[in-house]
């Protein structure tokens, strides 16, 4: 079974520090959040960025400093930028990091509920958009799906040449107005996906471990942080996204996989090696 990939998720556009006070802001917060999470085992590190405030911004330039800051103290790791920005972004807004031409970035492959009235959307040209826009510039997409009807997207546009292979999904489970984090939802979902393509699994909320347990047994990869959950366990907040990617560690060590370091990583995801 191939290494484990982890994703650290360090921050996202909606979570706060009301929620947790450990949810960074700054340049320095993040540079600490991601520090920690690859020090504990993560070799990808998902990045969204924000003001000093935590006013979500997908500013080119704020990436470029955030990202510049986290490769300083670990080189190696993998950044991936977001261009799911926030709800009511632009898609030529959402695309700003792409400019910087990172190794990857994600690709939202469908619209959906995101509570209350916000509406999270990617139309079918939007996706064609970013799609030919990653291919133009290099760039891997993560394609983030929220039900089996994104994958069913990212099928079809691969056909049309919007997607090339091989693909990577992100199988996001629990957000509200997207698909629920049961078991037999992972079943399915994993099930939908074409033999040859590598996944990860974002579980939101309390789904966060159990569906890192099934993606660790099946011989996915496992996205954590406090993006998508502010809890180490019932109760308990994480004291930093480090601790959510130890606690993948533990699990998988008890599971006999073995953690892929971000050399080991970018070989499984068919990335080019550094240097």
């Amino acid at each position: 079974m191939e290494k484990l990939i982890i994703t650290a998720a360090i921050c996202g556009a909606e979570v706060t520090k009301e929620h947790n006070p450990a949810v960074p802001y700054t340049i320095e917060e993040c540079v600490r959040e991601a520090t920690l999470a690859y020090n504990a085992g993560a070799s990808i590190i998902h990045l969204h960025v924000r003001h000093d405030d935590g006013t979500p911004t997908q500013d080119k330039e704020r990436f470029r400093v955030v990202i510049g800051a986290i490769k300083k103290v670990i080189p190696d790791a993998i950044i991936q930028p977001s261009t799911g920005g926030a709800v009511g972004m632009s898609n030529d807004e959402r695309l700003q990091p792409t400019e910087l031409l990172p190794e990857m970035a994600t690709l939202d492959c469908g619209t959906l509920n995101f509570g209350g009235d916000d509406i999270f959307t990617n139309t079918e040209n939007t996706i064609k958009y970013f799609g030919q826009r990653m291919i133009e510039l290099g760039i891997k997409p993560e394609l983030e799906v929220f039900d089996k009807s994104m994958i069913d997207m990212a099928l079809r546009l691969h056909k049309k040449g919007f997607i090339q292979s091989p693909m990577h999904f992100d199988l996001v489970m629990g957000v509200n107005g997207g698909i629920a984090g049961e078991l037999r939802d992972f079943v399915f979902m994993r099930h939908s996906l074409p033999a040859e393509a590598t996944y990860t699994v974002a579980g939101i909320g309390r789904y966060e471990f159990p569906l890192a347990m099934a993606a660790i047994i099946d011989g996915g990869h496992v996205r954590v942080g406090l993006e998508d959950n502010t809890y180490v366990s019932k109760g308990v907040l994480a004291k930093s996204n480090g601790e959510l990617v130890e606690k993948v560690v533990r699990m998988a060590k008890e599971l006999g996989r073995e953690i892929a370091n971000p050399t080991e990583a970018r070989k499984i995801l068919g990335l080019k090696p550094l240097g």
